[in-house]
């Protein structure tokens, strides 16, 4: 463990080579084998620039704009650009914030604080929504009405039945993380417009990149703010904007929408609090990056990059489809690839796939869907995914002669029976004592059969037993 406070401090090369060293041990974010967590356009120069642009800005601080009007000008400029690329029109604002929970987190306060009059505020999703849905109506206090889709797209009959008195959003996806398909917005808006409740598409995955396949002719429905009754819409910068994290954009159709999601407080003896996001003090180095990076690509950089994209969905849905042991599970019309196993274990197929140096992202069972391997695909992937293929073939075939994964024998689980003496008996159990998560087919096997409820519970368990300082 390195001493991140020495007793004198270290030269500047030998943290930098230390850095460097801890890096290595990360999945790879370029290379176009990891399908999941980073965005990589695989352009030559831009992770420089990106750089660059962050350390002008890095100790700007957006807590006041009239101090650093460098930062206030950038923010307008990214809000513009979302504003135009996502149907806002002349009474269209934002905000920058940092990813897309807070986006969310922030148009379901807006939303809220809209009616106070209202003491037990709702909000409708479907069961498809993003979790940070549930993660906004647990710190805010709303109740969370959560609808069951029809096939992986949202209901509008159903999602109309469960806006009541209460209801002071709605939302739903485009496209839905899980799945990569878009719910029928104009459909759900209409609805929202008619009970006189606000509407949000959660655009944080596929926000920067809809508007660019349509134009290359993808089949989409209408999903942004140019739909009547859309009434706020989120697109994060930082997934395909492929600007370095954390950056996220939220617009609300006019000024009036948006006021009640600031905060503001002047009763205490210090400066008055004015804050449009959850964050106070912010760096501009995101910001500065976002900007640049949107403005070395440009919109024809972009068409060509979703062009990219959506070629190398094109090679990896067929690898899929012609691979035995393996079937696509929802239509890949977006930037998703989701497969399903037949006949496979698929947590072990994960494991395979790893092997062969394509890390994906496994999914587990939910009510009557079953588990999956999402690939969030991306411009980078076009040059590695002819290669997919044989990999697949091969680690299906792996995957099979290893047999599914059955079982370990475990105690008697209840949330409330997990304590960190549980936890570290499980870690070094199922082979996760050394630090080693390569082979996550037995975790992931556990944590599939586990009900939601104890699955959090592991989990937690599990991330706090790692997030813990070396002492001694």
């Amino acid at each position: 463990m390195i001493d991140a406070l020495p007793e004198k401090g270290v030269p500047a090369e030998q943290v930098l080579a230390e850095l460097r060293e801890m890096r290595g041990g990360d999945l790879p974010t370029h290379g176009g084998r990891l399908f999941a967590y980073v965005y990589d356009p695989a352009l030559d120069g831009l992770d420089e620039l990106a750089r660059t642009a962050h350390a002008i800005s890095a100790h700007v601080n957006g807590l006041d704009p009239t101090a650093f009007p460098s930062l206030l000008a950038m923010e307008n400029a990214l809000v513009g650009a979302a504003a135009k690329l996502l149907g806002g029109g002349a009474e269209t604002v934002g905000s920058v914030t940092s990813g897309g929970t807070e986006s969310l987190i922030l148009a379901v306060k807006a939303a809220r604080d809209a009616h106070p009059e209202i003491a037990r505020p709702r909000l409708v999703i479907p069961s498809t929504a993003h979790a940070a849905f549930a993660k906004a109506a647990h710190y805010l206090r709303v109740e969370l009405d959560v609808v069951p889709v029809k096939g992986l797209t949202a209901d509008p009959q159903a999602m109309a039945a469960a806006i009541g008195p209460d209801t002071v959003l709605v939302a739903a996806s485009a496209p839905s993380y899980a799945h990569g398909v878009v719910d029928p917005i104009p459909a759900l808006a209409a609805i929202a417009r008619e009970r006189g409740v606000r509407f949000h598409v959660d655009a944080c995955f596929g926000g920067w990149i809809l508007p660019y396949l349509r134009r290359l002719g993808a089949d989409l429905p209408d999903f942004d703010l140019s739909v009547p009754g859309v009434t706020s819409i989120s697109a994060d910068l930082h997934k395909y904007a492929y600007a370095p994290k954390g950056v996220s954009i939220l617009l609300h159709a006019s000024e009036e929408l948006r006021r009640s999601q600031y905060f503001a407080y002047a009763d205490w003896p210090g400066y008055t609090m004015i804050n449009p996001v959850i964050s106070s003090t912010r760096s501009g180095g995101p910001i500065a990056a976002a900007f640049a990076t949107l403005r070395s690509i440009g919109d024809a950089g972009y068409l060509s990059l979703a062009g990219r994209t959506r070629e190398a969905v094109r090679i990896l849905a067929e690898a899929v489809t012609e691979t035995d042991g393996v079937r696509l599970f929802a239509p890949a019309e977006t930037s998703v690839v989701c497969l399903a196993a037949d006949g496979v274990d698929l947590f072990v197929l994960a494991d395979e796939l790893a092997a062969r140096g394509w890390h994906t992202q496994p999914q587990m069972a939910y009510a009557e869907l079953p588990p999956t391997i999402h690939l969030t695909v991306t411009a980078a992937v076009r040059d590695t995914a002819p290669s997919f293929a044989p990999d697949l073939a091969d680690a299906v075939a792996a995957a099979k002669s290893r047999g599914p994964i059955e079982l370990p024998p475990l105690p008697p689980l209840t949330p409330s029976t997990v304590t960190p003496e549980l936890i570290a008996s499980l870690a070094e159990g199922l082979g996760l004592g050394s630090g080693d998560f390569s082979r996550m087919a037995v975790v992931n096997t556990v944590l599939n059969a586990a009900p939601p409820p104890l699955r959090e519970a592991l989990l937690t368990g599990f991330l706090s037993h790692l997030q813990r300082p070396a002492h001694g």
